[in-house]
């Protein structure tokens, strides 16, 4: 005999939403053997009733209003599609808890924001907030720090979270062409909001890095001290170079805890050929986790879309059904440590630094004397390629430097008039 359905309630009928009803319908014999009980939609709510999506929405009762789906007796867990960081999905998720549903959700901006709340809520009341499809869609890289790595000291945790800017650079690469000409196209395929702010600067990738920092180190999730910056300032040059030196450029997030701080960046690196993520291409995710027992753990795989994110959504619903959980940042909300921010620039490694120079003699004499009373030293220089605006692009690899003392010679020579653009810095990822 089975036992008794979960009874779910789906808010936010969007790509993820009906990936989820077409997941539950296509699988729902497998899935009911493997939670031991029938997972049931009972009840939906959307913006738009009349919307065509491709699913059939008669079985299921219709709330206009998304919070009645928490009122619902018949309900036991309510998945929240609706999206941001505030409004009707942080009513929806505070409800949904605070009736003593658990909380299935994808959103990493509301976790980023708000997971702290909604985790000591969750625990008070017993109940379960499982977010697997906020951070990398369909890859288990939170179960697999959850459960799996649970037992290690986690070092590091860096990876490729953003599939948009992970796909603008992978083709810029491939077809020489400029950041602004393929972000339009990846906007024309869909691959880019018409807003593509929150991708190309960064923000989903921070967002997700902070959620992965808090469960690899036991802290707080502390959104705010993301150090930010996102892929505008690529050049396809820089793509050139860096090939040349043995890289390629992709938008990294990276988390450590060090010394009692907590560092957290998101920022475009030169990766190593050598490294497992330079061959992260398209609109894959990687995320890499080092443990002191367990040693390199790399999960790679599809990162949005319907298919990946209903797949976490739906294995996170099993667990529900087992009754399989346990505070939502692996150890109660109340231990969680509140980390200081690092300071960002005591960070250590090498730099590639990009500077378009007037065509003249002295040029370079003036860079590397800026450098070396920064206490920089220049392990390799290219100097090739013509810049846009007539000047020449002179492109350096440092050996191992703080990055203060590399920010100061930059802002000595952006005073120059030798420098005819802006200078470009980004790190070289060297582990």
């Amino acid at each position: 005999t089975m036992a008794e359905p979960l009874n779910i309630a789906l808010a936010g009928l969007g790509t993820v939403g009906t990936g989820v009803i077409r997941l539950i319908e296509t699988n729902a014999a497998l899935i009911a053997r493997r939670a031991r009980r029938p997972i049931r939609i009972v009840a939906v709510s959307a913006r738009d009733r009349t919307k065509d999506r491709g699913v059939d929405l008669a079985p299921y009762v219709w709330e206009d209003d998304p919070t009645q789906l928490t009122r619902r007796e018949d309900v036991d867990v309510v998945v929240e599609l609706v999206g941001g960081s505030d409004g009707p999905a942080l009513t929806l998720a505070r409800n949904a808890i605070a009736n003593g549903k658990a909380l299935v959700t994808a959103n990493k901006a509301m976790l980023a924001h708000h997971g702290l709340e909604l985790a000591t809520l969750a625990e008070s009341k017993r109940t379960a907030l499982k977010y697997e499809a906020a951070v990398a869609g369909g890859i288990p890289v939170i179960k697999g720090l959850r459960e799996g790595a649970a037992a290690n000291v986690i070092e590091r945790i860096y990876g490729i979270l953003n599939g948009t800017c992970n796909y603008i650079l992978s083709r810029m690469e491939a077809e020489r062409l400029p950041f602004g000409e393929v972000l339009a196209d990846a906007q024309r395929l869909g691959f880019a909001e018409a807003d593509p702010s929150f991708d190309i600067d960064g923000i989903d990738a921070a967002h997700k890095l902070s959620i992965l920092a808090s469960l690899a180190f036991g802290a707080r999730v502390d959104f705010g001290h993301v150090a930010c910056e996102g892929i505008r300032a690529v050049e396809s040059a820089d793509i050139d170079h860096a090939a040349a030196l043995g890289f390629r450029i992709k938008l990294i997030g990276l988390a450590a805890a060090e010394g009692g701080a907590l560092f957290q960046r998101v920022h475009p690196c030169l990766v190593s050929l050598k490294h497992p993520l330079a061959h992260v291409d398209g609109s894959l995710n990687a995320v890499v986790a080092e443990g002191n027992f367990v040693g390199r753990l790399l999960f790679q795989g599809r990162g949005a879309g319907e298919g990946p994110t209903a797949s976490a959504v739906v294995a996170d619903l099993i667990d529900v059904a087992r009754g399989e959980f346990g505070p939502a940042f692996a150890m109660p909300a109340a231990r969680l440590s509140k980390l200081p921010p690092a300071d960002q620039l005591a960070h250590e490694g090498r730099f590639y630094l990009r500077l378009t120079v007037a065509d003249r003699p002295g040029v370079l004499a003036e860079i590397t004397a800026a450098l070396r009373d920064a206490g920089v030293s220049i392990e390799s220089l290219i100097q090739r390629g013509v810049a846009a605006n007539g000047g020449v692009y002179v492109v350096m690899v440092t050996h191992s430097a703080v990055e203060r003392q590399v920010r100061a010679a930059l802002s000595v020579l952006a005073g120059s008039d030798s420098l005819t653009g802006a200078p470009m810095m980004m790190h070289i990822l060297d582990f």
